[in-house]
């Protein structure tokens, strides 16, 4: 019989979300992806069709390693399941092919601003422990 910590235990009952989770596996050991169309269409899993083109033959490609926010919001009053995160700025940010939507890391909110640089770090809720995906400026 094994001793299992909390955060095993957690880990185990968790339900994996296939292409999120994946994703989000990937992008923390610094190997994010987007899928790509055919016609050159970009987005994110757990995606099986273009939203674009209807195209259904979709294959990974590098995510660029730095996008631009293009453009954001703080939050002061948080729901419960970010109140311990709070103020914070959610951002989208364009890495080329894909916008994606984060949450801003390792700055003060109110100094973030459309057009800064920023990369994916994967980063973990201080409410909830979960992970979440954030942008940390370069």
């Amino acid at each position: 019989m094994s001793d299992n910590t909390d955060a095993e235990s957690e880990a185990e009952t968790r339900t994996q979300d296939a292409g999120f989770d994946d994703w989000i596996d990937a992008a923390a050991e610094d190997d994010a992806y987007y899928l790509e169309c055919p016609n050159g269409h970009g987005s994110l899993p757990p995606r099986r069709v273009c939203p674009d083109c209807g195209e259904t033959d979709l294959e990974e490609a590098p995510l660029p390693e730095t996008g631009e926010i293009q453009t954001f919001t703080v939050t002061h009053v948080p729901t419960p399941a970010f109140e311990e995160d709070a103020p914070y700025a959610t951002a989208i940010a364009n890495f080329g092919p894909v916008r994606i939507t984060g949450q801003v890391v390792g700055v003060d909110p109110e100094t973030v601003e459309n057009g800064l640089e920023v990369e994916i770090e994967i980063t973990v809720s201080e409410t909830t422990g979960e992970r979440v995906l954030g942008f940390r400026p370069v």
